[in-house]
């Protein structure tokens, strides 16, 4: 499917929108403002293809090893984010423990824009924590608690070691009991009053510095 920005063609409106050129109905759309035609505006017609990227070289990938644990995310739609920014920030898997929708849910694809990144699904998600840590995982929690170190204070993390970054469900945070487990707590400062991020933005702000670093760290 292309899709195209189409512009109202009505002086005093203009509105000018995205829209799937496919569905286009005969003649064109009408603006749901004035009514007016509102025509393709030249040079817009893309497909998603044409929005993809080549692929990373492995000198460009990051030498870490980092993988997601997502406990008991509400949204299907933050879940499909979160396999994004993994897949972005190089992330190598994805976990998921209880109510976390999986890849086969029919709303997951529409988030998640085809990323093919290799996940796990535990129904408890204790246990799940209990597996990873087992076979030789370190893992780190992403909560606001008193004694979290902050995440920008870490340099980015070492090659040759298995981390897991563990996020919790939007409300109530990570289960209590698989915070215990955890190797150590890292939070984000926060400055506003509500003291609150989306999921899907911690997540990503928290994994792209413990992959690439904070900027002055990064290497050219």
């Amino acid at each position: 499917m292309s899709y195209a920005l189409f512009q109202c063609v009505n002086a005093a409106c203009r509105f000018r929108f995205q829209a799937a050129v496919d569905a286009e109905p005969d003649g064109g759309y009408e603006c749901p403002h004035c009514g007016s035609p509102t025509p393709v505006s030249d040079g817009t017609e893309v497909t998603p293809s044409d929005r993809e990227t080549p692929s990373s070289t492995d000198e460009a990938a990051p030498t870490a090893h980092l993988e997601l644990f997502l406990d008991n995310i509400r949204s299907v739609g933050n879940v499909g984010s979160l396999f994004r920014t993994a897949d972005g920030v190089g992330a190598r898997a994805v976990h998921l423990a209880g109510i976390t929708a999986t890849p086969d849910h029919p709303r997951f694809a529409k988030s998640a824009l085809g990323v093919p990144l290799p996940w796990t699904h535990g129904l408890n998600g204790v246990d799940l924590a209990r597996d990873l840590k087992s076979r030789g995982y370190s893992l780190w929690a992403l909560e606001e608690i008193p004694g979290a170190d902050d995440i920008f204070g870490i340099g980015p993390l070492r090659a040759g070691n298995k981390t897991v970054l563990v996020v919790g469900n939007e409300v109530m945070g990570i289960d209590p009991a698989i915070l215990e487990l955890c190797d150590r707590v890292v939070s984000i400062p926060m400055r506003g009053v509500k003291r609150s991020l989306n999921v899907v933005v911690a997540c990503g702000i928290a994994a792209y510095v413990l992959l690439h670093g904070r900027p002055e760290q990064a290497t050219p």
